[in-house]
């Protein structure tokens, strides 16, 4: 049988990023990895930071959203079908942000998924810095990811200072608490640690941490009441409107509760050449030269990336709840 690891987070966790380190650990161990790459949105723009662990031994699938969530599922499930078939020693399956980790578990008990797969382990990717208060809906999804987890992974622990990892662990517990689940981590319990300096034994943790089945209270959200995600495609901005605009939004309450912006932008050959003003006016954003007109957005309100990258796709993903469509556009220039 083929061993599925569900790998889950809130958005803007670091799912894409933990995935990348540790599919790139298993393929040196010898194992066939296929990832699945499974999000409510009509575009995925994660997939396209995986491009460059793929290759004869890693193979990437897609499911994008742009249909109902019944739909969704149908899509999710013929998908594993067809991978199934493809000989992989371990499949890792990346969910969007706002994923009920119960809609894994009832696809691989259904025929014939359950004589094809295994769960392997479930999980749960955590920023160390977590906001000290979410809405109703990303509670509820932040203890159903965590409620049946067998390893907590803390990400970018190494920016965070003692109290702030303390703080997010509580929060966890509450979480955990407010949907009626028994179970509570301890700091002890949970990875922490700075991702770049893993070892073979961190690794083997995480890959030995199975899963829980742990009981709590299900909740149900109307879906037009929820997260939403606004799609810009092809953006004519420049690498310094697209910083002040982000910044803009993320800090406008007039834009919604805005709490994650993400996707990319191709610059011009003449946009993407940098005046020394820029150099000196932006330590937050690295430059792109004339040699790499893509850049990379990544954004909430406690950090700012904006960053070359080799390719992308031309769409900027505005996540967040009761977003006023109108006023974000007048930041991006596409009123």
């Amino acid at each position: 049988m083929i061993t599925i690891d569900l790998i889950t987070g809130f958005l803007g966790a670091g799912k894409t990023t933990f995935i990348r380190k540790y599919a790139t650990h298993l393929m040196e161990q010898g194992l066939n990895i296929g990832i699945l790459e499974n999000d409510h949105g009509a575009v995925n723009v994660d997939a396209m930071l995986l491009q460059d662990i793929l290759g004869e031994h890693c193979t990437l699938e897609m499911v994008a959203g742009g249909c109902d969530a019944d739909c969704h599922k149908r899509r999710f499930k013929t998908k594993l079908i067809a991978m199934g078939m493809c000989g992989y020693d371990r499949v890792l399956i990346e969910p969007s942000g706002i994923f009920d980790v119960d809609e894994f578990f009832d696809a691989l008990y259904e025929e014939p998924l359950d004589k094809w797969y295994q769960i392997g382990n479930v999980i749960t990717i955590l920023d160390a810095r977590l906001e000290e208060k979410l809405q109703p809906q990303a509670e509820y999804i932040l203890a159903s990811e965590a409620a049946d987890a067998g390893c907590i992974v803390l990400s970018k622990s190494q920016e965070a200072s003692e109290e702030e990892i303390s703080g997010t662990v509580k929060h966890l517990n509450r979480a955990l608490e407010s949907v009626k689940c028994k179970r509570r981590f301890t700091e002890n319990e949970i990875l922490n640690k700075d991702w770049e300096t893993f070892t073979d034994e961190d690794f083997q943790r995480i890959f030995n941490s199975g899963y829980v089945m742990e009981d709590f209270e299900k909740q149900c959200f109307d879906e037009k009441e929820g997260f939403q995600s606004l799609y810009f495609m092809e953006l004519k901005i420049s690498e310094t409107q697209l910083e002040k605009a982000a910044h803009q939004i993320l800090d406008d309450p007039e834009c919604g509760d805005v709490f994650r912006i993400k996707g990319f932008v191709k610059l011009e050959e003449s946009a993407a050449a940098v005046t020394e003003n820029e150099k000196m006016n932006s330590d937050s954003v690295q430059k792109a030269s004339t040699n790499n007109i893509w850049l990379e957005l990544n954004a909430t309100r406690k950090e700012f990336s904006l960053k070359p990258i080799s390719a992308g796709q031309e769409v900027v993903i505005v996540i967040g709840e009761n977003m006023n469509e109108a006023r974000i556009r007048e930041y991006l220039g596409t009123e």
